[in-house]
């Protein structure tokens, strides 16, 4: 299965949090605004994306941009893909649940995080 991390980031722009998700040689990023627990919609911003020594990196970024700080991680399998919308099941050392992540319609960037813990209920699908 593929690996994802969140990572605590106190950056410059203000404490967020990246969830990287591992593809195809690359990690796949978004900014989460909030912490990853908290209950509802969180907004995140899509990132370009990272390499994948962040699967296991913490510390300083290079050009003062911060520093990371593992929130959590573990292996994810997705469930649904479309355009605008990504669910996968996390198992994780923090979290097991299901992510889903939702494009905004009239801001490609713009994206919203939420995260079902299990059991998911209350998650359409489950």
């Amino acid at each position: 299965m593929p690996r994802y991390v969140i990572l605590q980031h106190d950056a410059p722009r203000g404490l967020h949090w990246d969830l990287l998700l591992e593809t195809a040689g690359l990690l796949s990023a978004w900014a989460i605004s909030r912490p990853p627990d908290e209950p509802g919609e969180i907004p995140a911003e899509r990132l370009p994306d990272h390499r994948r020594l962040y699967l296991e990196y913490e510390g300083p970024i290079s050009g003062d941009r911060g520093t990371v700080t593992r929130w959590d991680a573990g292996e994810y399998r997705i469930q649904r893909r479309r355009e605008g919308l990504l669910e996968f099941h996390v198992f994780g050392q923090r979290r097991r649940g299901v992510v889903r992540l939702t494009r905004s319609q009239s801001a490609p960037e713009k994206w919203s995080f939420r995260y079902f813990p299990e059991p998911a209920a209350g998650w359409p699908g489950a």
